[in-house]
């Protein structure tokens, strides 16, 4: 190939990559005005073309949600990155990542459904969710093996129970979508109380966080801790 032939083809690829992100925008504003049914008509009309000229950057529908589910993922990692990096208590962590979560489904809800409970065929392969579940359940791992290495436990189990906590949250956040019997603050206490008292139970009796982790970073005392099961008689305090 002539040298003067690659930047121009490269440039012809950068102009495809940057057409097809500018629908793929597109195909998100439709999901968020007509809802996760929507369809492949209404998304090229939302970026001003037809069907015809939109499969010209897609192979077909299953490409396209692929597309936007991709990015969906990386806008919610986005939005939880902050809670996840945060180098604080396990407790306000917990609290922070389950709420950084909730705050996106809530913020993005028909998003959401497009992605996670989507109408089309599904082919192998264009099931995103699992992507992003997997994920926040690497990083998950990493914190629940390194408390429980500190703590000189066995974490062998971190990977099963960061998969575990991520699916035991997404299912409540498709609940709390539907139903909205609580606020966004009530669900959080309630699920980080739940994984709280588990953690509880695999580090023996000293689940609560230490003086210095008590506290963030302007000084607040963190929210005494909900035991979900009461202690039975002979536990101790």
């Amino acid at each position: 190939m002539p040298q003067n032939d690659r930047p121009v083809k490269r440039n012809a690829r950068d102009r495809r990559a940057a057409r097809r992100a500018e629908m793929v925008e597109a195909a998100m504003a439709a999901v968020r005005e007509h809802g996760a049914a929507v369809s492949v008509a209404e998304m090229a009309a939302s970026a001003g073309i037809t069907k015809p000229v939109l499969y010209r950057y897609f192979d077909d529908r299953a490409d396209l949600q692929r597309a936007v589910g991709l990015r969906a993922a990386e806008w919610l990692m986005e939005r939880m990155a902050p809670a996840l990096a945060a180098d604080t208590g396990p407790q306000h962590q917990i609290a922070a990542v389950i709420d950084a979560f909730l705050a996106g489904i809530e913020e993005e809800p028909e998003l959401w459904r497009f992605v996670v409970h989507n109408p089309a065929e599904r082919e192998p392969g264009t099931e995103i969710v699992e992507d992003v579940r997997e994920q926040i359940a690497r990083l998950l791992a990493q914190l629940i093996g390194a408390r429980l290495r500190l703590a000189g436990r066995d974490s062998g189990a971190a990977e099963a129970w960061a998969h575990g906590l991520v699916g035991m949250v997404q299912s409540a956040g498709d609940w709390w979508l539907e139903r909205r019997t609580m606020s966004r603050e009530d669900l959080t206490g309630y699920l980080t109380a739940l994984i709280w008292d588990g953690a509880a139970g695999i580090l023996g009796d000293a689940p609560a966080e230490s003086a210095e982790e008590s506290h963030d970073d302007t000084g607040d005392e963190t929210a005494p801790v909900l035991h979900i099961f009461p202690k039975e008689a002979g536990d101790g305090a």
